[in-house]
C-alpha cells in the first residue's frame, strides 16, 4: 500500500510504447491513490501514440473516473473503448456496469446484448446481463486503486502471454494476483499460461482456486477435462464432464467438450453421440456453432459413416463458408473417393487461398492433382506441403506415389520408407511396405524381375530397417567420400530388367537407403540415380 514509493518509481519509466503503456497507466492509479484524480487523468495523456494503446487511454481514463466520481468523463471515455472494441469483455463489462450504476437499466441491456452478440457470449457478460434484467443492483468494475493496478497488470499480462512473451505476461498476472487475491479472470489467464507450456497438473492447481460462485467455474471445469486427458486421465475427464452436463441442462458445451475429448482417443462412436448431444441442445443452429458439425462429420467419416460426415460437413460450410478446416476436410474426402472432383478442387483451392501455409491444405491440393492425373502438379505441391509437415507419414506417403507416377522411383520409395518412421495408422502401414515391394504399376513386372535370386526379396524386417535418413549420409561429406574411394572394379553388378539403385543397395548393402553410395561410386556411367537401365556394370563400395 506504499503509493508514493510506487508513484516515483512509475514515473521514472518512460522507454519502448509497452514500457511506457504500463509506467504510465500504473502512475496514474498511484496519483489517484494519492486523492489527484485531475493528474491521475492527464497522465494517460502522456501514453506514446500507438493505435493499439488508445484502447487502454481511453478504458482506464473511464475507470479512473469513476474511482474518482467523475460520472461525465467516466461515460465519454468508457463509450469510445467500447465502441473501439464492442468484443472485449472487461470493456463491456465495465461500461455496462457504469451505465447500470447511473441507473439507466435499459442502456446497460442494450451495451450487453451487443456485445454478447459480436462475440460467442461469455458466461460473465451472460451473468451480469441476467443480473440486471432482474433488477439487481450493480457495483462498477473497479472500486479502488489497487484493483486499478491489478486490472493493468491482468490485461497487458494476459496480452503478452497471447503473443507468446510468456515468461514476461506471467510475472505480469501474478503482480495482479498480488494486488487483487480474488480475481478469477487472472487465474485462468496463469492457468492457460502453464497449459500452453504443457504443465498441465500445475494449470489444474491454478484452475481449482477459482471458486464455484465465479460464472466462470464451469468453464474453468472443461478446461480441467481437457488437462485431465493430456494427462492421459480420460476417464476421469470423462466422469468430470458427465458430472458437469448433468449440473448445467441445456448448455451443449459439457458434451462438446466430451466429444473432442472421446475424438482424440479414437473413440469414435462415444464421440459421435456426444456430439449429437450437443447438436440437439443447440436449436436453431448460428454460424458459430459449425464447429459441432465439423468435428461430428469427422467423427462419422472415421466411422466410415460417410452420408452422415457428409451431411454434417455440408452443414458446417453451410453455417461458416469460409472456413479452411471445413473446405479441406469436404474437399479432401471427395478426392480421395473420386467424386464431385472439380467442386472438391474450388474448395481445397479456396482453403490454401486462405491458409497458404498450412501443410494439410496443400497437401490435399496436391492429392487432388494427383487424383485428376495432372502428376508433375502433384509433385510441386506435394513437396511443399512435405516441407511445411515434414513428420506427417500420409503426407510423405502421398510424395512417393506422385515421385513414383513421374518416374522418380528411387525418391518414391525414399519417401514411402521416411513415411514409415512416422507411425503411420497400421492399415496404411501394410499399403505402404507394399508399395515399397512392388511399386504402383505392375506389380507382375516387379515379381519377374526378382524371381531370378531370392536375393531381390526384400523382407518386410529388411524394410522395416531400411529407414536411415539419406539426407542424415549425405551431410556427412567425409565419411561419404571415403566410403566411395574405397569403391573396387573387382565388386559389380550387372541391372537385371526393371531394378533400382534401391534395390541394388538392399542386395548388396542391406538397406535400400543406401543407394547414395552406390550412385556416387559411379558417377561416370549415371548422369542421375533413375538413369540406369538394364545391362549396366556397376561398381558396388563395400558397407559402410
Amino acid at each position: 500500500g506504499n503509493f508514493g514509493v510506487a508513484e516515483k518509481h512509475f514515473a521514472s519509466v518512460q522507454k519502448g510504447t509497452l514500457s511506457n503503456l504500463t509506467a504510465r497507466l500504473a502512475h496514474a492509479w498511484t496519483l489517484l491513490a494519492g486523492g489527484d484524480a485531475d493528474r491521475a487523468i492527464a497522465e494517460l495523456d502522456k501514453i506514446k501514440k500507438a493505435n493499439w494503446s488508445q484502447f487502454y487511454q481511453y478504458y482506464h481514463r473511464g475507470l479512473i473516473a469513476d474511482v474518482a466520481g467523475k460520472r461525465e468523463v467516466a461515460e465519454k471515455a468508457l463509450s469510445k473503448a467500447f465502441e473501439s472494441r464492442p468484443r472485449t469483455l472487461r470493456i463491456a463489462e465495465a461500461y455496462a456496469r457504469h451505465v447500470s450504476f447511473m441507473g439507466d437499466t435499459r442502456r446497460a441491456k442494450r451495451i450487453l446484448k451487443k456485445h454478447i452478440g459480436k462475440s460467442a457470449g461469455h458466461p460473465i457478460s451472460l451473468a451480469l446481463l441476467k443480473d440486471i434484467s432482474a433488477g439487481k443492483k450493480q457495483s462498477l468494475l473497479i472500486t479502488s486503486p489497487s484493483e486499478g493496478l491489478a486490472e493493468v497488470f491482468y490485461a497487458i499480462g494476459d496480452a503478452l502471454t497471447g503473443e507468446d512473451s510468456t515468461e514476461v505476461g506471467l510475472v505480469y498476472l501474478r503482480i495482479a494476483l498480488y494486488l487483487k487475491p480474488d480475481f478469477p479472470l487472472a487465474n485462468i489467464a496463469i492457468g492457460e499460461v502453464f497449459d500452453k507450456m504443457e504443465k498441465y497438473q500445475r494449470a489444474i492447481e491454478i484452475y481449482d482456486r477459482v471458486p464455484r460462485t465465479s460464472p466462470i467455474w464451469n468453464r474453468v471445469q472443461i478446461r480441467k477435462a481437457y488437462d485431465l486427458n493430456s494427462l492421459e486421465k480420460t476417464d476421469e475427464a470423462k466422469a468430470l464432464l458427465k458430472r458437469l452436463a448433468e449440473t448445467t441442462p441445456g448448455d451443449p458445451r459439457a458434451y462438446d467438450a466430451l466429444g473432442s475429448i472421446l475424438r482424440s482417443r479414437q473413440r469414435y462412436e462415444e464421440s459421435d453421440r456426444y456430439y449429437t448431444r450437443a447438436i440437439e441442445m443447440i436449436g436453431k443452429p448460428l454460424p458459430r456453432h459449425w464447429t459441432l458439425y465439423y468435428a461430428r462429420g469427422v467423427s462419422r467419416e472415421r466411422l466410415k459413416n460417410w452420408p452422415g460426415a457428409e451431411a454434417d460437413l455440408k452443414m458446417a460450410l453451410k453455417l461458416s463458408p469460409d472456413q479452411p478446416l471445413v473446405l479441406n476436410y469436404l474437399g479432401y474426402s471427395w478426392v480421395d473417393q473420386g467424386v464431385n472432383l472439380k467442386r472438391a478442387m474450388d474448395l481445397i483451392r479456396k482453403a490454401v487461398k486462405l491458409k497458404p501455409n498450412d501443410g494439410y491444405f496443400v497437401d490435399s491440393l496436391g492429392w487432388a492433382h494427383y487424383r485428376l492425373g495432372n502428376f508433375q502438379k502433384a509433385v510441386q505441391h506435394l513437396e511443399h506441403s512435405v516441407e511445411l509437415r515434414p513428420d506427417d507419414p500420409v503426407i510423405n506417403d502421398h510424395l512417393g506415389d506422385a515421385y513414383w507416377r513421374v518416374k522418380r522411383f528411387l525418391e518414391a520409395k525414399y519417401q514411402w520408407s521416411q513415411a514409415l518412421t512416422l507411425e503411420p495408422e497400421p492399415e496404411d502401414e501394410v499399403k505402404i511396405r507394399q508399395k515399397l515391394k512392388s511399386g504402383l504399376d505392375s506389380p507382375k513386372k516387379r515379381v519377374v524381375a526378382s524371381a531370378a535370386s531370392d536375393k531381390n526379396k526384400v523382407s518386410d524386417a529388411q524394410q522395416a530397417g531400411a529407414v536411415k535418413d539419406v539426407a542424415v549420409l549425405g551431410s556427412k561429406p567425409a565419411e561419404l567420400k571415403k566410403a566411395v574411394e574405397e569403391a573396387t572394379t573387382g565388386r559389380t553388378h550387372i541391372v537385371r530388367e526393371g531394378e533400382t539403385l534401391w534395390d541394388i543397395a538392399n542386395e548388396y548393402l542391406g538397406d535400400g537407403n543406401l543407394f547414395e553410395l552406390i550412385y556416387r561410386a559411379n558417377r561416370k556411367v549415371l548422369e542421375t540415380p533413375d538413369s540406369i537401365r538394364r545391362g549396366q556394370k556397376l561398381q558396388i563400395p563395400p558397407k559402410p
